[in-house]
């Protein structure tokens, strides 16, 4: 079972990407709370390729692909803007308050704990992130 969806660097297209996650999740079989996680993951990963992997004002696509087989359902997102590693981002220091915190790396951190595997490769000129999820399925 293979789904795609192409979306715009823009948020307001994120309530396609839950429509597109609620139906994967619905075609594998997937229980409600593993689907809402999963919607999660999707959306933090998808919305920091919206928010920083192409300049200021220019247009540019993410696509998603996600494969259901054997056990295991695969989203790979693909872009082609700025070269970016997510997965070389540290841990976050969850014992500091929020305060003291620096900004971002709790996105990766929240997909990482989700996510069965998380891995970056970029492969003619673009990024490609691939999370696996291992399912038990209700089908």
């Amino acid at each position: 079972m293979k789904h795609h969806i192409t979306l715009h660097n823009d948020i307001q297209e994120v309530p396609q990407l839950a429509a597109f996650i609620d139906e994967v999740a619905e075609a594998c079989g997937i229980d409600m709370a593993t689907a809402m996680s999963l919607n999660l993951a999707m959306e933090e990963a998808v919305v920091n390729v919206m928010n920083y992997a192409y300049p200021a004002g220019t247009v540019g696509n993410v696509d998603i692909d996600a494969e259901f087989d054997d056990g295991k359902l695969t989203f790979v997102l693909s872009d082609s803007g700025t070269p970016f590693d997510p997965t070389q981002t540290g841990e976050p220091d969850l014992t500091l308050g929020a305060e003291d915190r620096p900004i971002g790396g709790l996105g990766i951190f929240l997909v990482r704990q989700i996510m069965d595997s998380v891995e970056y490769r970029y492969s003619d000129g673009k990024n490609i992130l691939t999370l696996t999820k291992n399912i038990q399925s209700n089908n």
